[in-house]
């Protein structure tokens, strides 16, 4: 790192990605910062540097503090041992400055740091280095792959929480395979624990968060973030004046008939109605055939609305998926970071990586989800670009992940078809 590199982000001052400490702290001190910068997405320590951004330097030989810190790195006071990238930058006074600096990309979050003779997962909030909340901790081993949430029991339930319609017309037309009788408890129970809608605990079955999200009754009486928060405003801008303002709720899935037809809609095709009923539409002729067009390819506003279901953090138990049309753009926020190792790059180049592997199978059953992974850069990407004319935005901000969907300039240029 350059002084003037340094230099500036001193002069930014601490936020969620830097810290500024002293070399003579305990190397539990130490652990903790890095172990809440290593469960967000990394950054630095600038060891050397007070509170107020003035430089003190190095108490301690540069060597001895490299040795320092690759020993609390190492396990000592940190876990699983992690590598830190180690420099030392001297500014205009002869002060030196030992910066500490990891990836954001660590892989094997949840980390966690010694205090006492305990192991304590810390979080970054803001400048802060907090305890993380039990619902913290569960979302990092959820987004390391190390807790499969969607196949957690659903304290409270049993099978007659589970739409029995459902379940029988996706295993009959959708998996095309055969189905206990309609009265046969024993060999339905059994069935459904054997796919994971159901578990297994201290010998009663119990409905898993996958079974009542795609199949439940009424999910949200059980899981209160099942749902989706939909509204159309009239303008560019949240505002009180609003077109339609709508909870939707339900299963994920929809009934379905031996056709495969859609008799009763699950929580994604409400939602695409919701779109539906709120944008632009309009005609053209293509010869003598007519062509029904839209302000958006549909393909792209669906696909945004089954990733944003799919693998939204589940473990934020107080926040909705939300659709937010706008008269220039349409805005779908899924709750949760992106899981460990995804990127937006990476998703747009087609990186298959997934938070909730049960859902995201049986929506793939259902055809919702691209079995090839390449949703992102084929239906959104491509679709918003060749049809629509426009680069849709994948932000990922704080503790939600974006995806904006920009109006055509021309107006409805978008066959509501495109795939």
């Amino acid at each position: 790192m350059l002084l003037a590199e340094l230099l500036e982000i001193i002069r930014n001052g601490e936020n969620s990605g830097v810290e500024f400490k002293r070399d003579d702290i305990r190397p539990e001190q130490l652990a903790r910062e890095l172990c809440a910068l290593a469960n967000l997405e990394g950054g630095h320590v600038l060891l050397g540097v007070e509170d107020d951004g003035s430089i003190t330097g190095l108490t301690r030989d540069p060597h001895k503090a490299e040795e320092w810190v690759m020993s609390i790195c190492r396990g000592d006071a940190l876990r699983p041992p992690v590598i830190p990238y180690w420099e030392t930058v001297v500014d205009a006074s002869g002060c030196t400055i030992g910066v500490v600096s990891l990836p954001a990309d660590l892989p094997d979050r949840p980390y966690k740091a010694r205090r006492g003779s305990a192991w304590q997962v810390f979080v970054r909030r803001g400048t802060t280095t907090d305890d993380a909340s039990r619902e913290e901790e569960a979302g990092l081993y959820q987004s390391s792959g190390l807790l499969r949430y969607d196949i957690r029991p659903v304290a409270g339930t049993s099978r007659k929480d589970l739409d029995t319609r459902r379940l029988s017309a996706y295993f009959k037309y959708i998996r095309e395979q055969q189905t206990p009788g309609e009265d046969d408890q024993v060999e339905w129970e059994r069935l459904l624990l054997n796919t994971d809608f159901m578990i297994e605990d201290r010998g009663r079955s119990i409905a898993t968060v996958g079974g009542i999200l795609l199949f439940g009754l009424n999910p949200n009486r059980w899981l209160p973030q099942a749902g989706i928060t939909a509204v159309a405003y009239i303008g560019e801008e949240r505002d009180y004046a609003t077109r339609e303002d709508a909870r939707l709720r339900g299963p994920l899935t929809p009934l379905v008939d031996s056709s495969k037809e859609i008799v009763d809609n699950g929580l994604i095709d409400q939602a695409m109605g919701f779109v539906n009923r709120n944008i632009g539409h309009g005609a053209t002729l293509a010869g003598a055939r007519r062509e029904d067009r839209t302000d958006y390819p549909l393909a792209a506003v669906r696909e945004a609305i089954v990733n944003a279901v799919a693998h939204r953090d589940y473990t934020i138990a107080v926040a909705d998926v939300e659709i937010a049309i706008f008269s220039n753009r349409i805005e779908i926020i899924s709750p949760g970071r992106l899981p460990n190792t995804v990127t937006v790059d990476k998703m747009r180049s087609g990186y298959r990586a997934t938070r909730n592997e049960l859902v995201k199978e049986v929506l793939r059953d259902y055809r919702y989800v691209d079995a090839r992974g390449l949703g992102v850069p084929r239906k959104i990407v491509h679709l918003m670009r060749e049809i629509n004319g426009t680069e849709p935005d994948l932000v990922e901000e704080g503790d939600r992940f974006a995806v904006t969907l920009y109006r055509s300039p021309t107006g409805t240029t978008a066959p509501s078809g495109a795939e």
